[in-house]
């Protein structure tokens, strides 16, 4: 009889705005049940001093020049991750998990780093509970881009939902990424890879620009409009970037500096063309391979911005229908946190949590760090 655990996953994305918290009960291979989702916004300071750090690490010898910047902010995140837990009732709880996977500051698979702010070892001391994190560690070390992690969880998703396959799943978060699952739950036949910016883009300009933290449902680019001679010259600053294939992505690997100069609707509407024509034309390119999929299942924050989603149709070549994972019965907001907590278990039983498909490593390998004192 397979073990089931209940975990909490607790997932900080790339746009740094808050935590989704996510309780599942689940034997982290074919079953799971959601127990609860709650979503807790940072505070003033925890979310401007993860963006004022985000943009001083470009390189890895950034890191060590704003160490005690990073200690501090990590040391607040902690904290509000403890208050999380507490006002869950998740606190010293009996065989419950803690999948912490903590704020992405920095990614480069090229350079084997993935540094998420976040003190395992405290937020084990504060609550009392097992903590497993730093999951993408091992999988950079086993040759791979140390991300995405969700698709095995993606996987169950469908399978659990009786989902026709083969599927789709694209997350629009910061980042933007797919997962192609061609059969249930058993089988490996599944393939994931980032496929460019996602949120980041947009997010940035408009926390640059105004004192929003994002175009609320494209209502800002809506009443924009795209200067073409810009977006033609950021189309081909993104194609010549992109002269390598990966597999993954940093929120610091684009930049909106062609955008300088426009006014916030303007720029606004630019980047939302942008960002649509870089994913509708990465997956009209996935989809004239994989022809047999019908359906795209959207999650993240993404899929709430109307004028991208709609952009993001009308670009497709390949005829295949938009749905939002929410019309399946599954929250978007919380497939990430949920992902996490899943993963955490499938940690501490030792099983797989990237593959070569997914994450290109070299080996399917096991992923997490247990601190339990």
């Amino acid at each position: 009889m397979q073990k089931y655990y209940t975990s909490l996953g607790l997932m900080s994305g790339t746009s740094g705005d808050g935590v989704d918290a996510s309780i599942i009960n689940s034997n982290g291979i074919d079953q799971f049940e959601v127990i609860k989702d709650k979503y807790y916004e940072y505070d003033t300071t925890i979310y401007s001093g993860i963006h004022s750090l985000k943009k001083k690490i470009h390189s890895l010898s950034d890191i060590n020049k704003y160490l005690k910047e990073s200690k501090e902010i990590e040391r607040k995140i902690t904290l509000f991750h403890a208050k999380i837990i507490k006002d869950l009732s998740f606190e010293k709880r009996k065989n419950g998990l803690v999948g912490f996977h903590g704020q992405t500051v920095y990614h480069n698979s090229e350079e084997k780093v993935s540094i998420q702010l976040g003190d395992g070892q405290l937020l084990n001391q504060l609550t009392k509970n097992k903590i497993i994190y730093n999951f993408r560690k091992n999988d950079l070390l086993n040759g791979g881009e140390g991300a995405p992690l969700s698709p095995l969880f993606h996987q169950l998703i469908a399978t659990q939902q009786n989902v026709n396959l083969p599927t789709c799943f694209l997350n629009i978060g910061g980042i933007s990424n797919i997962t192609i699952i061609k059969k249930p739950v058993g089988s490996m036949e599944i393939y994931s890879k980032d496929i460019g910016p996602g949120n980041c883009l947009i997010d940035e300009w408009v926390r640059n620009n105004c004192n929003k933290k994002f175009d609320n449902d494209g209502k800002l680019a809506a009443y924009g409009k795209i200067n073409e001679i810009i977006l033609e010259q950021a189309q081909e600053l993104y194609i010549n970037r992109k002269n390598k294939e990966k597999l993954s992505f940093d929120t610091g690997d684009f930049d909106i500096s062609f955008s300088r100069g426009l006014t916030l609707e303007d720029g606004a509407a630019t980047l939302t063309e942008l960002t649509a024509n870089i994913i509708s034309e990465a997956l009209s390119l996935i989809l004239k391979k994989e022809t047999s999929i019908k359906d795209i299942l959207i999650c993240g924050g993404g899929r709430k911005n109307k004028l991208l989603m709609k952009k993001i149709s009308k670009y497709l070549t390949s005829k295949v229908q938009l749905k939002l994972i929410d019309d399946i019965g599954v929250d978007g907001d919380f497939v990430e946190s949920q992902a996490f907590a899943f993963l955490a278990i499938r940690s501490i039983k030792k099983l797989h949590i990237s593959f070569p498909n997914t994450t290109n490593c070299k080996v399917s390998c096991s992923g997490g760090e247990l601190i339990d004192n």
